[in-house]
């Protein structure tokens, strides 16, 4: 079996990723090289940044691409996916959180990323909002907040797990690209089994590294071949094919599921109440 990246920069010519397809064919490339062959791609959305990147037009730019990589014969399948910035994410609609979700109907999922400035209760509301309409919550790179062990922050990730969050933590900071303090989060996260994926956040050129290297950096940091497995091929395989729920709050009674979402998505609701007992 073959990694899964779910936080990827790849579409050309849309935000800080790769400025054409050309540029985006060579990360590709050495994407499937390193033994990644498949990957959603995230390009910013609500980001002040890049206010111009409009998620209806992702479907059809994943499809372009992948047009050009099967005349390419490289072996990288793509999904539609988008990075969300925290700051508006909570206001958009659930036809746009839609059109970039991932997961099977009845548990679709959004990857949602933490302020830099540190996670704080308006992240929690906006992960409240985003699950109020119906779609679960991945948690971006949590290591990149900043005061995250010593702080409020952590305190605030282990409830969203109570809710159902899952975290996403990056190859990239494990590697020390982010610095002394995302490197020691992230090594924290995963020593701790909070991290339930991870991802390369890639964006090509100086930002070149894939999620081949993630297994080998989580090793390093003291994860067993099955848990570095589970990090970059199990648990991202499963997020895309059975999804994750948008989770009432603990202790309330919500009858919404159907048995057969409930057994879908069984194993990634424990694994994440588990970890908050660490």
């Amino acid at each position: 079996m073959s990694n899964v990246d779910l936080h990827l920069h790849l579409l050309p010519g849309v935000d800080d990723g790769p400025a054409d397809e050309a540029a985006s064919l060579e990360h590709a490339a050495k994407m499937v090289a390193e033994g990644v062959h498949e990957a959603t791609v995230t390009p910013h959305v609500a980001h002040p940044w890049f206010a111009d990147v409009d998620p209806a037009t992702i479907a059809e730019r994943t499809r372009l691409l992948q047009a050009a990589l099967d005349r390419e014969r490289l072996a990288l399948k793509l999904h539609t996916g988008a990075e969300l910035h925290p700051g508006a994410a909570g206001d958009l609609d659930p036809g746009t959180l839609e059109l970039v979700a991932q997961g099977p109907p009845g548990a679709r999922w959004v990857l949602l990323e933490v302020p830099f400035a540190g996670v704080d209760p308006a992240f929690a509301e906006t992960a409240a909002r985003i699950r109020a309409k119906g779609f679960g919550v991945v948690i971006a790179h949590p290591e990149r907040a900043a005061g995250l062990l010593s702080g409020a922050g952590i305190g605030i990730l282990r409830r969203e797990l109570e809710y159902g969050s899952v975290l996403q933590v990056n190859v990239c900071s494990l590697l020390g690209m982010h610095g002394d303090e995302a490197r020691h989060a992230a090594q924290r996260l995963v020593r701790s089994g909070l991290a339930y994926l991870l991802a390369s956040d890639g964006h090509g050129g100086e930002r070149g590294h894939t999620l081949g290297a993630g297994a080998a950096a989580a090793r390093a940091v003291g994860a067993s071949e099955l848990q570095s497995w589970q990090l970059t091929q199990a648990n991202p395989r499963f997020l895309l094919r059975h999804g994750l729920p948008a989770a009432a709050a603990p202790g309330s009674r919500d009858d919404s599921w159907r048995p057969s979402q409930r057994r879908r998505v069984a194993s990634t609701m424990a694994a994440a109440r588990g970890r908050t007992r660490r």
